[in-house]
């Protein structure tokens, strides 16, 4: 094992990798050395990205009601989170939700399902979301992220316009049975080679906090990297009321930037992205996380707020990076917080239905975005399933 973490970096660079021994100790790095990782492991941050940041944007198709029991989950069976529970969006709406992720620098938008996997009538709404949207956005990347898939349904879907496949392993093959019972790992890999097989770019990550070992965060990621994972999202365990995993805190943000950063250096060339949990976890390490990770999600997850998206553009430029594909994005002033703005007024249904719902789901659902014309950013209004603050 190389004798310091810059060593490594230069023994990665050189076109050697990063063995389990050498990720165990980036994770097990003392927290004084926090900085001394982050300077090494930017370095191939730096050698394969640049200092530019791809931006994601989630928009929930179908959320809760699933029949699977991922403990972690808010959407599972038996969760009593307070999230939204609606079936499929219509295209027109999946249109104007992703478009407030575009207006905000997005490049990639993830359209997401509950539930074990979709139906081939499913496969059908998804493709034509995903042409419609390449019809507005003939730029845009998709990710499709619907579950277990069925022969054919990968196919389909590269078809329509697909770019990339989403289907998380989420923790280790030795962990995963603790974890869910209700499908097995192999499930999860046999769709992620489906997805590759049919000319997709798979991307798959996983979730820190939820009772692993540290061996067994190295072997999740060491199966990242061995199934060919382009994109590694790495989420970071939000312990919701209401699921088995409520009141679980495993994590520091130190803790965090360095599984960032054992990513990096296990798999240099891939995007790694900073998925949900981001704000609660890595907190004012956020910008340091930028600068071994390449990529993050903007503005709310599928049932939880996320950051302000103002805040996050300017976290990105703050830390002396750029959007990816976004770089003429116009700059903006600071929002002046008044009491109308601090104090949002309770949800009231919506004056145009949201989804399927024939009343319309207020502005609790988190889909309705408005678009600041002075700024070119576009927000979510409201925390997606719940009734917290406005995170505009």
């Amino acid at each position: 094992m190389p004798a310091s973490f810059d060593q490594l970096a230069t023994h990665v660079l050189d076109g050697g990798s990063a063995s389990e021994a050498d990720a165990l100790a980036v994770l097990r790095a003392d927290d004084a050395d926090l900085l001394d990782v982050v300077a090494a492991a930017g370095r191939l941050r730096r050698a394969h990205f640049g200092s530019t940041v791809k931006v994601n944007y989630l928009v929930n198709l179908k959320s809760g009601l699933c029949p699977e029991n991922c403990s972690y989950c808010s959407q599972a069976v038996g969760s009593e989170a307070p999230i939204l529970k609606y079936s499929w969006l219509s295209t027109d709406e999946t249109l104007r939700q992703a478009g407030a992720g575009l207006r905000g620098g997005a490049s990639r938008v993830c359209l997401v399902s509950s539930g074990r996997g979709p139906s081939n009538r499913d496969v059908e709404k998804v493709a034509e979301m995903t042409e419609a949207l390449k019809d507005s956005y003939p730029d845009v990347e998709v990710c499709a992220c619907l579950g277990l898939l069925k022969d054919g349904q990968a196919e389909r879907l590269k078809q329509a316009g697909v770019d990339a496949y989403n289907h998380n392993i989420n923790t280790a093959a030795s962990h995963h049975d603790e974890i869910v019972t209700t499908h097995t790992y192999d499930d999860r890999v046999d769709t992620i080679a489906k997805a590759r097989t049919a000319g997709l770019s798979p991307c798959s990550g996983l979730i820190a906090g939820l009772g692993e070992t540290d061996e067994q965060l190295v072997e999740a990621l060491f199966a990242l990297k061995e199934l060919g994972s382009d994109s590694i999202p790495v989420n970071f365990l939000m312990p919701f009321d209401g699921t088995p995993f409520e009141d679980t805190w495993e994590l520091s943000p130190a803790r965090c930037v360095k599984i960032l950063a054992m990513a990096r250096f296990v798999c240099p060339d891939r995007e790694v992205r900073i998925a949900g949990g981001r704000e609660m976890h890595l907190r004012s390490l956020q910008g340091l996380a930028l600068h071994v990770a390449n990529s993050i999600f903007l503005g709310d997850y599928l049932t939880s707020e996320g950051q302000d998206a103002r805040a996050d553009v300017e976290l990105i430029r703050d830390h002396g990076f750029t959007i990816l594909g976004a770089e003429d994005l116009p700059e903006h002033e600071p929002v002046e917080r008044t009491a109308a703005t601090a104090t949002p007024a309770p949800s009231t249904p919506a004056a145009s239905p949201c989804g399927t719902a024939s009343t319309g789901c207020g502005s609790a659902c988190g889909g309705c975005a408005s678009h600041d014309g002075t700024t070119g950013l576009a927000i979510r209004q409201r925390g997606a399933g719940t009734d917290v603050p406005a995170n505009a």
